[in-house]
């Protein structure tokens, strides 16, 4: 929790120095059309990326499958795609990476041991209603 907490303090101060820095190079106006572009293309990408996994998970569900690899794909397109919404480089380039398949790929594995080993020291549980 305190990590999410800095995170929400640096990134973004970070963000802010990244538009000067980049406003300074190329002009306000193309940045603020580049963070548009980046979005409107980023949530494109999330929504076939999202369509396609879900066509995926019922697939296997109608194959009797749990579809354990859909899902954690779906959680990196659902985190991409709310880092593509906010404005910005930096988040732009993080939703990016969980979107896109080929980059999802290391990063979902790493999201899966991290999930799996705090499920073994029961720091998440995991209740029925």
């Amino acid at each position: 929790m305190r990590w999410l907490l800095l995170a929400l303090f640096i990134l973004p101060a970070c963000e802010i120095g990244v538009f000067v820095w980049i406003g300074g190079k190329i002009g306000p106006w193309w940045v603020v059309l580049l963070i548009l572009l980046t979005g409107i293309i980023g949530i494109t990408i999330a929504k076939i990326q999202g369509t396609y996994t879900l066509q995926k998970a019922r697939i296997s569900i109608n194959n009797g499958q749990v579809p354990t690899e859909q899902i954690m794909d779906g959680i990196c397109i659902l985190i991409g795609a709310v880092f593509l919404l906010s404005p910005g480089f930096i988040t732009d380039t993080i939703g990016l990476l969980l979107v896109l398949p080929i980059l999802r790929k290391p990063l979902k594995r790493v999201l899966y041991h991290f999930i799996k080993r705090k499920m073994s020291n029961g720091t998440f549980i995991f209740r029925r209603w």
